[in-house]
């Protein structure tokens, strides 16, 4: 089997999926911007094959860098990333070497496009958020009226929370449209008062669900991006709850054949006109690949598994050879470079050992949203794990 995977050395622990590959005997060939004596040695020793491109930006590059081994090892099975930023390179790819392992680019636009999302939604007979097209200055003010301030701009093709803006009032709108790229397709939505929890796992070939999981966020990207808040999020129970219930829903809506999957809702803090009551589950967004800021890790503290073994597993046997239960309550927290902190590192670590797993520093590039210093937390009781992390983030 020739698996090309695109971008195997950022983020720096994506050579988790390639490794278990090559473990399996799957030829994993690397295609990135890096250069090879640059990369990790995990990195290294995790692909079959490694083919420098100066640009990934540039399609041609990355097509010539298929064809290549293409003629070296013969058809390619799987095209992958894991990065929801080359997700349309992915499916482009797909389309061009006729790989049917996954999404091709002519029927993506689901699962990229805010909007198109909401239409899938609505024929599953899932609640989301009013929204429109950004016209004109005029249109965005009576969609405002329509819904009520605040309003949230955000990219109809985006990734994250990135040129996302709170609209709070007119004077917001109108700073909007003098900060925004005109060249960007924006949409408008109503905004929603409620915590957003995702659905995340692995599904077959038949959309059947191999493992799944589930973060309650404490902290909203927007938040973290526009505001600098510290991020903090855990795991939650999955089966038998509502969770599981709507998530199963938009993995049977979606082109979720054969991919991990991250899926993100509201749940309501209030009673919401036209969407439902307090509690109640809203569909937010979907993205087609693993879940980031290390929710894959945080999924294996959780059973005492490896995801990574079932995705590869899944991809070579279309199947999982592992049972899933819950074992652990894990949480994420990050602290900023610049906030004041009144617990050192030092002494959280003293007091909680070796429930604490993850202490790293976050790469420039993602830690807007994910913090600059990341740990990961881990007990079997979920209010340890809260003091835990509000150690963590007490401010002075």
């Amino acid at each position: 089997m020739n698996v090309v995977f695109i971008s195997p050395h950022f983020p720096l622990y994506f050579h988790n999926f390639c490794s278990r590959l090559k473990e399996r005997g799957v030829n994993v060939l690397g295609i990135g911007d890096e250069d090879y004596n640059l990369i990790s040695d995990e990195t290294k020793n995790s692909v079959t094959e490694y083919y420098r491109v100066s640009n990934l930006e540039n399609f041609e590059e990355v097509e010539n860098a298929c064809r290549f081994y293409e003629n070296k090892y013969g058809a390619i099975d799987w095209i992958e990333s894991q990065n929801e930023y080359w997700l349309e390179m992915e499916a482009t790819l797909r389309s061009k070497f006729n790989v049917n392992s996954g999404t091709k680019i002519e029927n993506m636009s689901p699962m990229k496009y805010k909007s198109k999302m909401k239409e899938v939604y609505k024929k599953a007979n899932i609640p989301c958020a009013r929204y429109d097209y950004v016209r004109t200055y005029e249109s965005c003010i009576d969609f405002a009226n329509k819904v009520g301030y605040p309003i949230i701009a955000k990219p109809d093709n985006g990734v994250g929370a990135n040129s996302t803006y709170k609209l709070n009032n007119e004077e917001d709108v109108s700073r909007f449209f003098n900060e925004r790229d005109e060249n960007v397709l924006y949409i408008v939505e109503e905004f929603i008062k409620g915590q957003v929890e995702t659905f995340d796992g692995i599904t077959d070939s038949n959309k059947n669900i191999l493992i799944s999981s589930s973060h309650v966020m404490l902290s909203s990207i927007m938040d973290c991006v526009n505001e600098k808040q510290d991020a903090k999020f855990y795991s939650q129970p999955v089966k038998n709850r509502d969770i599981e219930v709507i998530g199963e829903k938009v993995v049977k809506a979606f082109d979720t054949r054969s991919r991990f999957f991250h899926f993100e809702f509201f749940r309501l803090s209030e009673d919401k006109k036209g969407l439902g009551k307090k509690g109640d589950l809203v569909g937010l967004e979907v993205n087609m690949r693993a879940p980031g800021a290390y929710m894959p890790d945080m999924i294996n503290y959780t059973y005492d598994v490896d995801v990574y073994s079932i995705w590869a597993d899944m991809l070579i046997y279309d199947k999982s050879f592992v049972d899933v239960d819950k074992k652990y309550s894990v949480g994420y927290v990050s602290r900023r470079n610049e906030g004041k902190y009144k617990n050192s590192i030092d002494s959280i670590k003293n007091k909680y050992k070796d429930k604490i797993l993850i202490d790293t520093s976050v790469p420039k590039v993602l830690s807007e949203a994910m913090g600059d210093r990341v740990f990961i937390a881990r007990s079997k009781n979920e209010n340890d794990l809260f003091d835990i992390m509000n150690l963590i983030t007490e401010k002075i």
